[in-house]
């Protein structure tokens, strides 16, 4: 392991998704321990999506943009809000120079699947009806993620390209998590990792799904069709149970004819991006605001 990232793993603490509002507490602590982003290129408001119910949003905006990211964050389908995305969402589109559009969907289990993809095809909607609004070309919408929220945005140009909703420019998928039956080799062996266990995706499986079979569109991989869908980068880590089944997909959709861009981080585990004063985070959050960069301006 990365000797920067590994002198940061006594301090995490458990992985458990047992209680999830005691888990919801530990990530927002962990969220306002991070250092704060710069946002004086940005413009920054809260805004609501109709709906039923309505969903909030928060629109990152840097003064000159040209395309736009619907950006869903992770926390296993459980964790995770507009405020702790809040130091990662303003990162990404400062850097990047994409209007971003930070979706607050529900969260299990007390809102289960299709709850939160709902809530996240209604953000893509609307940010394509308000394109003109933010400066930006309707064309030019990609969608996007950290863990569950990578997820998320895979199954939300699943259904986007089966139902023809608003085009999809381009997936941006960091760390996905894809799949529920956990038989990919890292995830029958990574039982231990840091932050991120198998018990713990066990757990967040069981809090989304709740009795109901798993489909594509709630779990990205078992999609049997993947042809058509936006070209996308995925990134993975090292020691990380979902790390197979992010590298499964991308090659899957290459099969499927989809351009796509793989990078596996070694050395790294599920979230240490966010441990901003490792070098390889650094290059690991570069990248992944270059992807978005290039992409948008193809």
């Amino acid at each position: 392991m990365d000797p920067e990232l590994e002198a940061f793993i006594p301090l995490f603490p458990k992985a458990d998704l047992s209680d999830p509002v005691s888990a919801r507490q530990g990530l927002a602590e962990l969220a306002m321990a991070a250092p704060a982003p710069d946002t004086t290129g940005l413009d920054i408001e809260d805004r609501t999506v109709a709906g039923d119910p309505d969903v909030a949003v928060r629109v990152y905006r840097p003064h000159r943009a040209r395309g736009a990211i619907v950006w869903l964050h992770g926390g296993g389908y459980v964790m995770g809000d507009l405020d702790t995305e809040h130091p990662w969402a303003a990162r990404i589109a400062e850097r990047s120079g994409a209007v971003l559009v930070s979706v607050g969907y529900r969260r299990a289990p007390e809102n289960r699947f299709p709850a939160a993809l709902d809530d996240a095809c209604a953000a893509l909607a609307w940010t394509a009806g308000h394109a003109a609004e933010f400066g930006v070309d309707p064309e030019r919408i990609a969608v996007g993620g950290h863990s569950a929220g990578a997820g998320l945005a895979a199954a939300v140009a699943l259904r986007t390209r089966d139902e023809q909703g608003p085009p999809i420019h381009f997936q941006l998928l960091n760390q996905p998590q894809l799949d529920d039956r956990q038989e990919t080799w890292s995830g029958r062996n990574f039982t231990d990792t840091p932050w991120l266990t198998r018990g713990k995706v066990t757990s967040s499986w069981r809090h989304y799904l709740g009795a109901t079979p798993a489909s594509p569109y709630a779990a990205a991989a078992r999609a049997t069709d993947l042809s058509g869908l936006p070209p996308a980068y995925i990134a993975t880590a090292e020691f990380c149970p979902n790390r197979d089944e992010g590298v499964d997909y991308a090659l899957r959709l290459l099969q499927a004819g989809v351009p796509v861009e793989l990078h596996q981080w070694p050395g790294t585990f599920h979230g240490s991006q966010a441990i901003l004063s490792a070098a390889v985070s650094q290059r690991q959050i570069a990248e992944l605001t270059d992807a978005l960069r290039r992409a948008l301006a193809e």
